[in-house]
């Protein structure tokens, strides 16, 4: 979309002619219900715009790590770094912006302080500062050593941008990707209310239309938002019902410029939109992201990698219910967590299984049976197998898995503990000496090889799979194999394990209800 030229809309499920947007449209809403298509809608758009056109992401861009992408910010920031000694291994969009910036606004210091041409026009890093200072008043911005950081008005304390909350992220990003991105080259911003409060979410968005000449395009769910924009004029909103895979079509409506998003509208994405359902792995290759969304088919699931950004954002997203009506659940390893931190996280609406990790879930005894059902084998000559195996696997290296558990427990409560405030460093200094009696790590220690060596006289199968991390199990076990499946690895053996819950039947309910009450949750919701 130009601000010079005609665009079409991607084709039509109906085959009737593509419509074509007129060069003075200021903005492109498009709204559909999750998994309606409105995100490769918004995909289809950028490939047929030109290469300046900027993917703005708050999600990716928070909660995604990894190498530098291809969206505007990251292709600065290799081109940055391919020229400066700025670090090139900063693992988030957000971060790498900030370094864009930060970059530049060095740059210009140095060409003015060496008799260079700094540029007449304010900065883009100082713009970006006085804009967020405007929203958020109290707490002003500083430059320090390459840095960006935070003090409040009333107070001497200054933290880096790092600490911010999601929301006061999500404004700095979305306002940096406005001043970064060429003045005439559109904006596509994927679900632009994430993180910000509605009051917040209006501010930003005016403040980038004002400084951003160019079109903007906004793929969102959000009725609260889409509302704030649908009547302005210059103003065209595509209500997305379906996407076609097969043919690449889409079936959508056209709402008229500047008008306001009609009733049928809004029941329409109210009555099909899912509640959300965070889990750790990434999108394509983890187990996680393959089976929970066969367990959970009423949620939509997305994967975000570590169990910590699946904590946050299942804390931020709730904290933002007033704005998308819609709950989310989150769902995190066991690993070794504390009955205490089990505790904590259930309470805050994540699912922590009653076994270690996403592997042992697959060694669940009814899912063992299950799957080895399905293949015409005898369970209980299949699972008394697993059984033994798995408890002699764990009896050889109980010492060992206690003092795992035992370290895990000295090392976040000592975090707990340190993490209060203290008047002077005599009282730190003593608190810190007295840690070890509080502790004490080996009666904690031997309390747990006591109970551990209880689990293995019993033959405690599910006790073992809440306590026992260990990646190799299901090959050691050799469950694959003894289920009748295609092979031993884990791979073969979770892959079997999906099949089935895909083909659907008896044993792939009970596969699904096992799971499920794993997690303290024997309906298909998660309540």
């Amino acid at each position: 979309m130009s601000t010079s030229s005609k665009i079409a809309l991607p084709p039509r499920s109906d085959g009737a002619p593509a419509p074509v947007l007129a060069p003075h449209v200021r903005r492109l809403i498009i709204i559909g219900a999750n998994g309606a298509g409105k995100s490769r809608f918004g995909a289809w758009l950028r490939r047929q715009l030109n290469t300046d056109a900027s993917a703005v992401s708050a999600l990716r861009a928070l909660y995604t790590v990894g190498a530098a992408g291809d969206s505007l910010i990251d292709r600065r920031y290799r081109k940055m770094t391919s020229r400066s000694m700025i670090r090139a291994d900063l693992d988030t969009e957000f971060a790498r912006m900030l370094a864009v910036l930060l970059d530049e606004e060095a740059s210009a210091l140095f060409a003015g302080r060496f008799g260079g041409d700094a540029g007449s026009q304010q900065p883009r890093l100082e713009k970006l500062v006085e804009l967020w200072e405007q929203i958020f008043p109290d707490n002003r911005v500083l430059v320090e050593s390459g840095r960006l950081l935070i003090s409040p008005r009333s107070g001497d304390d200054s933290y880096e941008s790092a600490r911010l909350s999601d929301g006061e992220k999500a404004v700095i990003y979305y306002l940096g990707c406005t001043l970064l991105t060429p003045p005439r080259s559109p904006m596509i911003v994927d679900n632009p209310g994430l993180f910000l409060n509605r009051a917040v979410m209006g501010r930003v968005w005016d403040m980038a239309e004002a400084i951003h000449p160019g079109p903007i395009v906004y793929v969102t769910h959000n009725l609260d938002f889409a509302s704030t924009r649908s009547s302005m004029p210059g103003t065209i909103t595509v209500w997305v019902k379906s996407y076609d895979a097969a043919h690449h079509t889409w079936d959508y409506e056209l709402l008229p410029e500047g008008s306001e998003i009609s009733e049928d509208v809004f029941l329409a994405l109210l009555g099909a939109r899912k509640p959300v359902l965070f889990i750790e792995g990434d999108s394509v290759r983890s187990i996680d992201a393959k089976l929970y969304p066969l367990v959970f088919p009423d949620y939509s699931v997305k994967s975000l990698g570590s169990c910590n950004k699946v904590i946050e954002a299942t804390r931020t997203f709730n904290s933002l219910g007033a704005l998308h009506s819609l709950a989310a659940t989150g769902i995190v390893d066991r690993d070794r967590r504390t009955d205490r931190e089990v505790e904590y996280l259930r309470s805050h609406s994540v699912l922590v299984p009653e076994v270690a990790e996403i592997e042992n879930i697959l060694m669940l005894e009814d899912v063992i049976r299950a799957v080895a059902s399905y293949h015409g084998r005898d369970p209980h000559k299949a699972f008394t197998k697993v059984k033994r195996t798995l408890l002699k696997l764990f009896s050889a290296e109980l010492n060992q898995q206690a003092l795992l558990h035992t370290r895990h427990y000295v090392k976040r409560t000592t975090e707990y503990s340190v993490d209060r405030r203290f008047d002077n460093i005599g009282q730190l200094e003593a608190h810190v000496g007295s840690l070890v009696d509080q502790l004490a790590p080996r009666k904690y220690y031997n309390n747990l090889v006591s109970l551990f060596r209880d689990y293995v006289a019993k033959a405690d199968y599910n006790s073992v799979l809440r306590v026992y991390n260990r990646k190799s199990m299901v090959s050691e076990t050799n469950v694959g194999s003894l289920t009748g499946g295609p092979g031993s690895d884990l791979r073969s053996y979770s892959n079997d394990t999906i099949a089935i819950l895909r083909a659907g039947g008896r044993e792939a309910g009970e596969i699904a209800r096992a799971i499920r009450r794993c997690f303290g949750v024997d309906t298909t919701n998660v309540e």
